[in-house]
């Protein structure tokens, strides 16, 4: 008899709702009523079948909601933990001294900053030395290198060369960067290093005119070439 009274009672209950949910189809919900819908999803497992004036869909979207209310002030009044975070005007002063000082290391930067009144450590300046910007300003080095000494460089290097009969053959040369003259040039179809070291020796019998010369880091110049470059001469310098 009890359960067929509370299940008439719940009968009108709901009976209500829907009578009321016709008449008002846009509730206005509280604070209060989110919280308990909230609550009841996370405790009780038969929550959507007793929900009738949103859907189930919409406490989910409450919750979600109320989730990250609730990290956004926790971040506002969280305390900040670990390091210091260096302000922008120390991090661009030390990009800027590692742009125009390239022969500056942390030791000297940090001694600079302490100057001007900037505490910081030591070990923080190598790390933001790390992260400065170098790609412009290491090409235009390079280029004013190139400029300045283009009497004491020499270059060598490959290109191949397809034949008629679907081989390939390796031509080798140095050439003087500063009129680009070829010094020396001849062709192989097994470019080893022993072969490498002869054409140096041929392109260079004599105290080599030349300060620099540069090479990429093909397999062909191994430490056979690179060793034989070294002690060709005193006047070549990697």
């Amino acid at each position: 008899m009890f359960a067929g009274q509370v299940l008439l009672e719940n009968l009108a209950l709901r009976q209500q709702l829907v009578m009321l949910k016709r008449r008002h189809p846009r509730l206005s919900l509280g604070l209060l009523d989110k919280l308990f819908w909230v609550i009841a999803r996370r405790v009780w497992s038969g929550w959507k079948r007793a929900l009738l004036v949103v859907t189930p869909e919409t406490v989910v979207r409450w919750h979600r909601a109320g989730f990250r209310m609730y990290w956004k002030l926790i971040s506002r009044v969280r305390r900040q933990v670990g390091r210091k975070q260096t302000p922008k005007e120390i991090r661009e002063l030390i990009f800027q001294m590692v742009a125009e000082n390239p022969t500056w290391g942390a030791p000297r930067i940090h001694g600079e900053l302490r100057m001007l009144g900037f505490d910081l450590s030591q070990r923080t300046i190598s790390r933001w030395m790390k992260r400065a910007p170098r790609g412009t300003d290491r090409a235009k080095r390079w280029l004013a290198f190139l400029r300045n000494h283009r009497e004491a460089i020499a270059a060598m290097d490959f290109f191949t060369v397809p034949t008629i009969t679907f081989g390939v053959l390796y031509c080798f040369f140095i050439i003087s960067h500063d009129r680009r003259r070829i010094l020396h040039v001849n062709v192989t179809k097994h470019p080893t290093s022993g072969w490498i070291i002869q054409q140096l020796r041929e392109a260079f019998p004599f105290e080599a005119s030349h300060k620099y010369l540069i090479f990429d880091r093909d397999q062909k110049f191994g430490f056979e070439v690179i060793a034989a470059v070294k002690h060709l001469t005193a006047g070549f310098v990697l």
